[in-house]
């Protein structure tokens, strides 16, 4: 098995829609006309940007997907330049890795790991 998609529940999805295409700027919009409903593409792997509702919030809810970053310092800034606040970290892990979890503008939690220039004590 290998993940294809990610769900992420927000309050308005033309905001989340542009949002998400600022936050993974590599990331291909693709329009399906027959659900009225745009995916952003990354190398196979679909971002879906959909309606919150009664069923499922927006919002901290427990998982977090962490995305491999070249430059953890870099990527940590184009986040927070585009809105996110830093959640949790940064924190050193395993093999030299940084850690930290964003908080995108609707409260959903984004997960960045990479490599830092700078050292977390």
């Amino acid at each position: 098995m290998n993940p294809i998609a990610i769900l992420i529940h927000v309050p308005s999805v033309e905001q989340g829609l542009c949002w998400y295409k600022k936050a993974f700027p590599d990331a291909v919009a693709i329009y399906h006309p027959d659900s009225d409903f745009t995916v952003l593409d990354i190398n196979g792997f679909s971002i879906e940007i959909v309606q919150a509702d009664k069923k499922v919030g927006f919002g901290k809810k427990g998982t977090v997907l962490y995305w491999s970053v070249d430059n953890f310092d870099k990527a940590l800034m184009r986040f927070q330049s585009i809105g996110a606040k830093l959640y949790r970290g940064p924190m050193e892990i395993e093999d030299g890795l940084i850690m930290c979890q964003v908080e995108d503008p609707f409260g959903n939690l984004i997960g960045l790991r990479g490599i830092s220039a700078n050292t977390v004590s």
